[in-house]
């Protein structure tokens, strides 16, 4: 059965997909696991221990192959004039025009900050990713694979999949990636303490 599940990722990251620059992303395996035997992470307790088995297997949040995800991203979706207490009389030049607008949906991502602060300087706020609802979604992706592995096991053909792409050609883009992880990591997530990681390998699909 194909699921359908919600996946966040930052305006750079949501940039880069679009851009077919990103095609796989690392998630931190969480719980981290005891042990990683043929691309299965457990824990175990000590009855595990003592009677030889494998103990809890560990679920990837993001599915299998073949699952699809939906990105939740930062978005606004534009108001009637009437849901903010707006009539003809208040707006007689302009009322159709903001009736046509009304529902469509803006995203973060694809504005420049000097613009996106304009739109929202009359006091309303962007919704925040993950807050988005499922139908607002515009990107929608296939799992093609997912495994398990330490995260600097990353290789330069992995990182530049990740969308960490140098400012030159001859510098290497893992730098760029370990900062982009180091900023967003959790305490005992960073790139130094090497957790195990979940490798999601994805694809972009139709807007079903």
């Amino acid at each position: 059965m194909i699921r359908e599940l919600p996946i966040l990722f930052s305006a750079p990251m949501v940039r880069a997909i679009l851009e077919g620059r990103k095609t796989v992303t690392r998630r931190v395996v969480n719980p981290q696991p005891d042990f990683v035997v043929d691309g299965i992470a457990a824990r175990t307790t000590p009855d595990d221990m003592r009677l030889g088995r494998l103990g809890k297997v560990i679920r990837c949040p993001c599915g299998k192959p073949g699952d699809r995800l939906y990105v939740r991203e930062t978005s606004f979706r534009m108001p009637h004039p009437s849901d903010v207490g707006l009539t003809p009389n208040d707006l007689p030049r302009t009322w159709q025009a903001a009736c046509d607008v009304a529902g469509q949906v803006l995203y973060r991502a694809d504005m420049e900050s000097r613009t996106a602060s304009l739109i929202m300087s009359d006091g309303e706020r962007w919704t925040p990713s993950i807050h988005m609802p499922k139908d607002r979604a515009r990107i929608w992706l296939e799992v093609t694979g997912v495994r398990v592995e330490r995260l600097q096991d990353i290789s330069e053909e992995q990182a530049r999949a990740e969308g960490s792409l140098s400012h030159f050609v001859e510098l290497s883009t893992i730098p760029g990636f370990t900062a982009i992880w180091d900023s967003l990591a959790k305490p005992g997530t960073r790139w130094a303490d090497n957790p195990w990681v979940w490798c999601v390998e994805f694809r972009r699909v139709a807007v079903r």
